[in-house]
């Protein structure tokens, strides 16, 4: 895979949708980066749970928190980074993340390599974990190769006082 030329993305450029709990933005796809990675943004509204406990079995995710504060559940290990701070979570590795404020939080998701950004893509065109189809969602995520734990969010939401997020 060849990258594409140069470009430049705006702050409101790339397409966006919402997952669920979280938004997303496409900002570099697997055609742009010659596969190596994609890059996506989540905008999240106040104390948003991501998603349930999942993880990946291809890729790597490093989220650089841009705004706000966003805690992550990585095996046992409970971490929260702010503005500038790089939470990394590792293929193979149970994990979840959520914004840890009253106020909203945003992170640049680095996926490494590419490849996974079509997930999201996919998961925004069936309207989202909310309301699509859990026979979807499981087919989704085994396509994949990711395992997802659903009945781990009633807990992720008591324990760290969390809520289903809304669109920004």
């Amino acid at each position: 895979m060849e990258p594409e030329a140069a470009k430049a993305l705006g702050p409101k450029d790339g397409k966006a949708g919402f997952l669920g709990s979280i938004g997303v933005r496409f900002m570099v796809d697997a055609l742009e980066s010659g596969g190596g990675f994609s890059l996506v943004e989540h905008p999240m509204s106040a104390r948003a749970l991501a998603a349930p406990l999942h993880r990946h079995s291809r890729e790597d995710e490093y989220s650089y928190v841009v705004e706000g504060r966003v805690g992550a559940l990585l095996g046992d290990d409970v971490v929260v980074g702010g503005h500038g701070d790089l939470i990394f979570k590792p293929r193979g590795q149970w994990h979840t993340f959520w914004n840890a404020d009253d106020q909203p939080a945003r992170l640049l998701e680095i996926i490494s390599p590419a490849g996974f950004e079509q997930y999201f893509a996919e998961l925004v065109d069936l309207g989202g974990s909310t309301q699509a189809d859990p026979r979807d969602l499981a087919a989704l995520a085994a396509r994949y190769g990711l395992e997802v734990d659903p009945q781990s969010i009633p807990e992720l939401l008591r324990r760290f006082d969390l809520t289903i997020g809304e669109p920004l």
